[in-house]
Formats: C-alpha cells, structure tokens, sequence
C-alpha cells in the first residue's frame, strides 16, 4: 500500500539536522548563479539521502521543455532521457504536485506501490536501463505551469521516513535560494551579457516582446518593484503594469517570477564555461553537467 502522509521531522537527529544546515550553507554561497545552484544541488543532496544520479529539472510543463543538470554527469545519455520524455506526463512525481501544490518531498512508492511501478511502460523503458529503482523528489517551484525540483534516484532499498524528513527540512530554504538565484541568472546570461554567458539577444523572445516590454521585465528580474522600474524608466506606474499585463498575455504565464522563468527557458543555452582555475577545482560544487531539450 502506497504511502500518504509526508515523514516526521521528528525522527531526526542533531546529526542531520547539521548536515541539513551545512547543505544550505553551501548552496547559499551559489545564489549568484543558478547554473552553479543546480550543480551544487546535485552534488551536495546526497549528502542528505544516498543517491545515485541526482538531477535537477526546471520543466515548462506547457511545452514539455526542460533544461536539467545531472550527477554524475555520465549517468543518464539522451536516449534514456527520450524514454523518460516519451512517458513525462505518467510519471507519479510529475503528476502529484497537482495534488497537493509540491509541499513537500516525495518517493514514487507515495503514490504507487514498488510491485506495480515495475509493471509499467515507465520502468522498464527508463528505470530499468538506467539501473535505478527508487525516487524521490524535492520540489522547489510549483505553479504557472512549471514544475522545478531536485531529483534522488537510487536502487535497491527505497528512500526510508528519516531521509524525506531530511529534504523537507531543507525545503523552505532551497526553494528561497532557488528563486533568488534564477532572477540573477536570468540577468548574468541572458541580459548583462557577463563573461561565460551569451551575448547575442534572446531571439525567440524578442520576436514576442517589444524593446519597451523587455527592458520592464529586465528590471523585474533583478528584483525591482513596479514604483522601481518606472521610475528608472520615467514612465508612470500604470504603464509599467500594463507592460507587465502584454509580457504575460505574450508569455502564458500569470505572475512576475513566472514570467522570469519563462524567459530563462527561452534563452539560449549558455557557452561552455571555461576550464577552472587549480584552486577552483576543490570546489564541491562543480562536475555536474546540464543539458536542455
């Protein structure tokens, strides 16, 4: 019988809640960069719970696109990704956020029991090939049609009560940082034209947006309030909202942060970064590997 209920914090010890506070010290040192953020989440998660490939996926679940960071960064090759991406609507930890808004951390065997999961399409065209047979997700942003978390996979025995205690316990934080973190990347690649990111426009988006619309949802993404942005635009505040009112209407979306997200998935994917320093190479944080598609 599947599961219902999210684990008790109360099953944790002073030990994990160290490493739960140690995990977002170091995710809170990438918030300057989401791509860094990603990475970072994927390396330093199992610290929490044992995983074996850790991803990190922003889905755009009106389009299906998705851009995900991997670890390691060998582990899932494009035609298991195709596999996943050919059964995404079935997956349980795609379509339980409609049920309860993605509140807290969830295994598949919290919808479906293990025995029948291995019965479906899913399984054994992904799960199987890739060698994994438990998951668990932490979602980081649910609504306005996208769905962001953090992926656990691993095979053998399940994710036990302590370890999705141990995610919730770090949920909140994670999911602050992550919106944090996307506005200002948002900018570093796709507007400021910063080292390591592309300077060409967002083409896609520009043909959707005049020059007036994106430069409001510009100072949106670096956090500005509407009495911000007209002022730095000398423009009135009723026109700054209808502004935002067309970039909506023109991105499908409802809301500021969605906005936001909906141009970064829109944005060409980033050069490859550059070889780090001997010093950089210490980082925990740096041997994922993303792709888009």
């Amino acid at each position: 019988m599947a599961h219902t209920l999210p684990a008790t914090s109360k099953s944790l010890r002073r030990a994990d809640l160290q490493l739960a506070l140690d995990f977002v010290s170091d995710l809170t040192d990438t918030i300057d960069d989401a791509e860094a953020f990603a990475r970072c989440g994927v390396e330093q998660l199992p610290r929490l719970a044992a995983s074996e490939i850790t991803t990190f996926s922003l889905c755009d679940m009106r389009s299906h696109r998705r851009h995900v960071v991997g670890f390691p960064s060998v582990a899932i090759d494009a035609p298991a990704r195709a596999s996943f991406d050919r059964h995404f609507d079935e997956h349980p930890l795609v379509r339980y956020p409609a049920v309860d808004g993605g509140q807290f951390a969830r295994r598949i065997s919290d919808s479906v029991v293990f025995a029948a999961f291995r019965e479906t399409a899913l399984y054994d065209e992904y799960y199987r090939p890739v060698g994994i047979d438990h998951a668990v997700a932490l979602p980081v942003h649910v609504g306005d049609g996208w769905l962001v978390s953090f992926v656990l996979n691993r095979r053998g025995s399940d994710f036990n009560d302590r370890e999705v205690a141990l995610l919730d316990q770090v949920r909140p934080t994670v999911t602050r940082l992550f919106r944090r973190s996307t506005m200002l990347e948002q900018i570093r690649r796709a507007w400021l034209g910063d080292a390591g990111a592309t300077a060409a426009p967002l083409q896609a988006l520009s043909l959707r947006l005049t020059a007036r619309e994106r430069d409001v949802l510009r100072w949106v993404a670096a956090g500005k309030t509407d009495r911000d942005v007209a002022e730095i635009l000398a423009i009135s505040r009723r026109t700054v909202h209808k502004h935002l009112e067309h970039v909506y209407a023109k991105l499908g979306v409802e809301t500021r942060t969605a906005a936001v997200m909906r141009a970064l998935a829109l944005a060409p994917a980033p050069a490859p970064a550059p070889a780090p320093a001997p010093e950089e190479r210490l980082s925990p944080c740096g041997g994922a590997r993303s792709y888009s598609h």
